[in-house]
């Protein structure tokens, strides 16, 4: 197995077109095509950290956090990143980072949130818009079946809880091949008329390369009539943030207290109470002060989210309560779920979880 094998399975799970703009993802330290004798999987990439792959024999570190995110202009040591880079290019240790992907994933972050809250029929609170395509394209009557399932199969037409969603209609093509053309219906030189089905079709952008390959390699024309424009409906599937509901209304501070015990937290920061019962609860793991307007419009009862500012409380409103329970402890169960999953896609393979608290936050 090489890291660019490990990339592809994580890419799977939390495709990188999916990451924020303003993000740091993918591989970004090392060779791509690098055999891996062992992976470790992290929140954050520091010094600790490669000492602890090293240690374990493990050449490729995949962590959430990207260790590189602004740009570097020195690799002198000057300052942590720049450390942790530099052993890992003298320990031959490749570093990928996943983060705003796996936040924006639907098994990711949030989900993990919810499930560890106990939160039932899971949904995306910020849908992430341009994430949908739609393919219309041309086809022989007697082939459109053919393409039809070749398109289903490489994972077009799945809309929610449906699969296999298409649309066809009947139509006459015309076409004339030039003297270079070679034909698969009709004669070159020779206005050609086709009986043919319009077929559309809708797909998640990350598809996009394997739609149109499998789109060229099906069909039966030299040259492919086809159009893909971006839809803009909401992508229930893809974005930031979740909000769930709780079996059980729970009172407000008996629900602070569960928070704090199950999400392993020392201390929670939070907005005026307001002796209201909680049962829709929105989260955001990692800074989330952004969605607070989002939690408002779902009419969540409480938002739970991490590094809220002393004026960010205020604008709860008495509408809902914010509740900051503090980045790592937001985020310290996505190494698990990393894990948990390259166990299963790379089965027979050392993956281990790092025993390396990163919080760079303290308590007393």
């Amino acid at each position: 197995m090489i890291v660019q094998d490990v990339l592809n399975s994580l890419t799977e799970f939390a495709p990188l077109s999916y990451a924020e703009d303003f993000d740091n993802v993918g591989l970004l330290v090392g060779n791509a095509q690098q055999k891996v004798s062992g992976i470790l999987v992290t929140l954050d990439t520091l010094e600790a950290v490669v000492d602890e792959a090293i240690t374990n024999n493990c050449n490729l570190i995949v962590s959430f956090h990207p260790i590189i995110f602004k740009g570097l202009k020195t690799l002198t040591g000057k300052s942590y990143v720049e450390r942790v880079v530099i052993k890992a290019i003298q320990h031959d240790v490749a570093i990928i980072a996943i983060h705003t992907a796996l936040d924006n994933a639907f098994e990711g972050v949030n989900r993990m949130i919810c499930k560890t809250i106990g939160l039932n029929n899971p949904k995306i609170l910020i849908p992430q818009s341009g994430t949908i395509k739609k393919l219309t394209t041309y086809v022989p009557k007697n082939e459109a079946k053919q393409l039809r399932e070749a398109l289903f199969n490489a994972g077009a037409g799945q809309i929610g809880n449906y699969s296999n969603c298409s649309f066809s209609t009947d139509g006459i093509s015309t076409f004339k091949g030039n003297e270079l053309s070679k034909p698969t219906k009709g004669k070159k030189g020779v206005t050609h008329s086709e009986n043919e089905i319009q077929l559309s079709v809708s797909f998640a952008k990350h598809l996009e390369y394997n739609i149109i390959k499998t789109l060229l390699q099906t069909h039966s024309y030299e040259e492919v009539a086809y159009e893909i424009i971006s839809l803009e409906n909401k992508n229930q599937h893809i974005g930031m943030g979740m909000l769930g509901t709780l079996e059980q209304p729970m009172e407000e501070v008996a629900f602070l207290k569960h928070l704090k015990d199950v999400m392993n937290t020392k201390s929670i920061r939070h907005s005026q109470l307001l002796g209201k019962p909680i049962q829709k609860v929105a989260v955001l793991g990692g800074s989330g002060s952004f969605a607070i307007a989002a939690a408002k419009v779902a009419k969540a009862d409480l938002f739970i989210t991490a590094d809220l500012k002393y004026h960010d409380f205020f604008s709860a409103e008495n509408n809902l309560v914010l509740a900051d329970i503090g980045h790592y402890e937001s985020e310290q169960f996505t190494k698990n779920l990393l894990v948990s999953y390259l166990t299963k896609k790379i089965p027979n393979f050392a993956i281990i979880l790092s025993n390396t608290n990163t919080n760079p936050v303290k308590y007393i």
